[in-house]
């Protein structure tokens, strides 16, 4: 699979990097077109997070609207967005596509492609919500960034996992991930 990995300013870098490391890491994925969003590396900072360097990992300038994610023809097969900020989620929502992110995002949607925005927002607003559900309504993917406890997780990093389980779940299903019901 050729993805797109997009980087927001939203909190949780977190997600970002563990997204990051999976997708490194998984069989499936042959390259990742790596985009952060103008301020997305100053919350990174603050947030301690960095995301690792990797062959599979090609980074393009969110300015740089003539990189392949911007264009249908490129044949990426699917983005994800994480931490995605609702200023993006409503900008890709309003179909502007000013940046290399609401343009690849732009061109996932009408290329009828998987788009997952990984929302990191609490709470949400009626504006927040009715972009999400436009978003939702063209067949993206709304994940929000909440983790679960179902299978105890002993530690911050675990207890983020449960969501970046869920997101890598969603582009490559054979990835190993937790399964409710079965033995640990």
């Amino acid at each position: 699979m050729k993805l797109i990995l997009a980087v927001t300013a939203a909190s949780g870098a977190v997600y970002a990097r563990q997204t990051a490391e999976r997708l490194a890491a998984l069989d499936c994925v042959e390259s990742v077109a790596l985009v952060y969003s103008d301020v997305a590396p100053t919350v990174m900072a603050h947030e301690g997070v960095a995301l690792p360097d990797h062959p599979k990992f090609v980074r393009y300038d969110n300015r740089d609207l003539f990189a392949p994610p911007a264009s249908g023809s490129a044949r990426y097969d699917a983005m994800i967005v994480v931490p995605c900020s609702v200023g993006t989620a409503g900008r890709i929502a309003s179909g502007v596509s000013q940046t290399l992110i609401e343009r690849a995002a732009d061109v996932m949607l009408k290329e009828r492609r998987r788009l997952i925005l990984v929302v990191r927002e609490t709470p949400l607003s009626l504006i927040h919500l009715r972009n999400l559900t436009a978003l939702a309504e063209c067949g993206a993917v709304v994940l929000p960034a909440a983790p679960s406890f179902y299978a105890r997780p002993a530690d911050i990093e675990s207890l983020c996992a449960t969501v970046t389980e869920r997101i890598v779940a969603l582009v490559c299903p054979e990835a190993e991930h937790y399964e409710w019901g079965a033995e640990s």
